[in-house]
This record gives structure tokens, C-alpha cells and sequence, in this order.
């Protein structure tokens, strides 16, 4: 049975119920508060105050474990777009990506030395100049976590991308997308949608659809075109066929 314990100026502690002292001790911390706690005497539970249970040591802060579990599960869901998040641009200054509220995003990992480079770069750059003046945008991370296909500094890395393939998008400081040094956006885009074959990122280009109000509603392979997802941007941007 499931009993609440509230603030009470007339209280007695049940003498049996040592599951009740173990919760009872957190109260005084929390006067204001309800909590759900499992009794299993024969009588019911009495309310329980500070006033009360003055004997009961408050010495311990921590909270008992059931709560814990339900704290530590509303901080992981705190999290929950992508506009929560600050990144770093190229030149090492910190992104605030809520100034994409309202935008349609495509997040991808970036590469130069890849097979899929050219064809995902050029596609990139045509997808993007058909809609960015509709409210799309493309977020470039590059990564050198996949055979060591994106050496260099990020002004090296602009410069290929912008110079070769007119790409007008912004692109990111380099970070990891795998792994416990993965950059935060990205434990945060593969949590929200894992791959074919687990969450981690399989290879450079993998790409994310991004709503407007920062949810991740789509992932792609590597080996999907940018232009092959055309439909998928359009349908979010609210443009007609």
C-alpha cells in the first residue's frame, strides 16, 4: 500500500516500521513536500512531521534511493533540444544554438580526405542555397575520429570547404563524435536517435534532421545523399511540393 507522509502538527511514528524511520529522516529537509512510500504494517500510516520526530537524525542529506533514481531521471530530460546546447564555431567563440529557434537544421560530421566528401559536400552547398532563405540551416562538425579523414587546423578546414565547394553554411570547431570525449551535442543527437546498428556514429557524414523547436526527428547514414532528404527538409519547412 501506498501511504503520503505531509507536514502534521499531530503525528505519531509507528513503532514497527523501520522502512518509515529510513524515509522520515530526509523530511526535515523537505518539509513542504509529498512523498509516496511503501508501508507494510498492519496499521495505517500515520502523518509524520518535524515537530514530531524531533529524535531523528537530519545529519544525512542524500536523498533515499527511490528518490534519487526519480532525480537523476528528470536532470537526464532537462536536456531536451538542441537548442539547449553551446558549441564552439571555427575560430574557438561559443554558439548559442537557440539563435536556430525557428530553423530547420541539418547537423552533420564533416570530412575532407572521405570517399563521400565530394558528393556530400556539393550536394550540401545545392540544399542549402535553395533553402536557406526559408529557414534552413546546415550545422558542419568536422570530425577526424573516422580513418583520420579530417586533419588540419579549422582555418584549414574553412578554407577546403568554402574555397572548393562554395559552402556558405556554418562550420564548427572540430570535435569527437564517439567515444567518453564525444562533444555533448552529440551524446545528445544519438540519444535522441540511435542508428540501424546502436547509437554511435557510424562514419563522417552521418546526418541529423532537426526540427524547429530543436527535436531530432531524423537520422541518416553516411551514405545518404544530402539531396535524397530534400522531401524530409521541405515537409518540416512547411514548403509545398
Amino acid at each position: 500500500m501506498l501511504s503520503s507522509i505531509v507536514p502534521s502538527s499531530r503525528s505519531i511514528l509507528p513503532k514497527n516500521s523501520n522502512l518509515c524511520r529510513h524515509f522520515v529522516k530526509h523530511l526535515s529537509s523537505h518539509p513542504t513536500k509529498r512523498f509516496l512510500i511503501p508501508t507494510y504494517s498492519s496499521r495505517n500510516l500515520t502523518c509524520l512531521s518535524r515537530a514530531a520526530i524531533p529524535s531523528i537524525s537530519t545529519a544525512s542529506r542524500s536523498f533515499p534511493p527511490c528518490l534519487s533514481v526519480r532525480s537523476a531521471s528528470m536532470a537526464s530530460q532537462s536536456t531536451t533540444s538542441v537548442h539547449d546546447f553551446t558549441v564552439k564555431d571555427a575560430r574557438g567563440n561559443d554558439v548559442d544554438l537557440s539563435i536556430y529557434k525557428g530553423k530547420v537544421l541539418l547537423i552533420v560530421n564533416v570530412a575532407s580526405q572521405c570517399g563521400l566528401t565530394n558528393s556530400n559536400y556539393t550536394e550540401l552547398s545545392q540544399i542549402y542555397e535553395k533553402y536557406k532563405d526559408q529557414g534552413f540551416e546546415i550545422l558542419a562538425f568536422p570530425c577526424n575520429q573516422f580513418g583520420g579523414q579530417k586533419p588540419g587546423t579549422n582555418e584549414e578546414i574553412m578554407q577546403f570547404a568554402c574555397t572548393r565547394f562554395k559552402a556558405e553554411y556554418p562550420i564548427f570547431d572540430k570535435v569527437d563524435v564517439n567515444g567518453d570525449n564525444a562533444a555533448p551535442i552529440y551524446k545528445f543527437l544519438k540519444s535522441s536517435k540511435g542508428g540501424l546498428f546502436g547509437d554511435s556514429i557510424k562514419w563522417n557524414f552521418s546526418k541529423f534532421l532537426v526540427d524547429k523547436e530543436g527535436h531530432v526527428v531524423d537520422r541518416y547514414a553516411p551514405t545518404t545523399s544530402p539531396l535524397s532528404i530534400e522531401k524530409d527538409v521541405k515537409k518540416l519547412l512547411g514548403v509545398a511540393k
